[in-house]
């Protein structure tokens, strides 16, 4: 596992399109992302702000064979300043759709309030791309980077919506401390530390 650049954006944001462009169960992308033709762009764009937004206040990391890659997220070092404006607006109009800002504002408000309100750790997103699927390179990258933070003395807390996810979570350690049911699908609040 080796720590991004801003030089590996391409790499990170491909990887990422690679793994969630194919999916079109109701998840927190396509929830986040407008569902019309131009699909396909606005998923790289969200992709695009997460690098851009993790690097900043976070991590992103890759494996070492760059065919998956984790964005990590420290909530209490993220300030509002002129390129995160920037990306918010460019998401509002490229990725979500203005007519959808409010119900992923209200979504994002929904988040923060289940979030503890002490310093963690937040895995925003993972994936691997689409044709490697299956093959466990996710998996040794989470394992990677459990070893890495497990003398950390700041918990990890992640969300999912799906009962896969869920279960490899919890092989890992993880455990539920809040789910929500959203009108769309179930949503699990996991902690680990």
């Amino acid at each position: 596992m080796t720590k991004a650049s801003f030089s590996d954006k391409e790499t990170v944001v491909s990887i990422l399109h690679s793994a969630f462009e194919p999916i079109y169960d109701a998840n927190s992308i396509n929830f986040i992302v407008k569902q019309d033709k131009k699909r396909s762009q606005r998923i790289r764009v969200l992709m695009e702000y997460l690098f851009e937004n993790c690097l900043n206040f976070g991590e992103v990391l890759l494996s070492d064979n760059r065919e998956a890659c984790i964005l990590l997220k420290y909530p209490h070092t993220e300030r509002l300043n002129f390129n995160e404006l920037f990306w918010l607006l460019k998401l509002a109009f490229k990725c979500v759709g203005l007519f959808n800002v409010p119900k992923v504002l209200k979504r994002q408000v929904t988040l923060k309030k289940h979030h503890i309100k002490t310093p963690y750790i937040h895995p925003v997103i993972m994936g691997a791309k689409n044709e490697v699927n299956g093959l466990g390179i996710g998996v040794r990258l989470i394992k990677q980077l459990i070893n890495q933070y497990s003398q950390n003395e700041l918990p990890v807390i992640i969300e999912t919506t799906t009962d896969q996810n869920l279960k490899i979570y919890k092989r890992f350690g993880f455990s539920v401390f809040k789910k929500i049911q959203t009108k769309d699908f179930p949503l699990y609040f996991l902690r680990m530390n």
